[in-house]
């Protein structure tokens, strides 16, 4: 993934490309960053899809502080299976992120400028993701992605 990203399709149109059977309440966001909640879809219980609100940032079961997930933004393919933090994840919680658009950031340091990426025909898109639930030390769960 990436630093930032946007989503402001129509609902409808997020449900179509999705596979969701209603659209999700879902308002246009031009910014979400790290650590805010944004929207992804995922398989549910009955092996149909659902679109879902998650912490980005991925808090792994295992973590013993939400502070983690700040670090854990983006997975890189080519070490999915090795590295602790992913590992579970990616065996059995994978997700699709949709979007309009991505930042990134180039330049040099102190002058980054963003750039932003997205389809030729301004339409959205899915970026592979990769889900978790876990529970702080009272008890409250959180889901969270990368």
């Amino acid at each position: 993934m990436c630093g930032r990203y946007e989503l402001h399709s129509h609902p409808q149109v997020i449900a179509l490309l999705a596979g969701l059977g209603a659209p999700p309440e879902l308002l246009p966001r031009y910014n979400i960053a790290p650590t805010q909640n944004g929207l992804l879809v995922r398989t549910d219980a009955h092996g149909g899809r659902e679109a879902v609100f998650a912490h980005w940032g991925l808090i792994p079961f295992w973590a013993k502080e939400k502070d983690l997930g700040a670090r854990l933004i983006n997975a890189r393919a080519e070490s999915l299976a090795e590295k602790p933090a992913f590992r579970q994840a990616f065996k059995k919680r994978r997700c699709l992120v949709p979007a309009d658009g991505f930042y990134e950031w180039q330049g040099p340091p102190g002058n980054k400028q963003p750039w932003h990426i997205g389809m030729a025909d301004d339409g959205p898109f899915a970026m592979a993701g990769l889900w978790e639930c876990w529970h702080d030390p009272a008890g409250a769960m959180l889901e969270s992605y990368t």
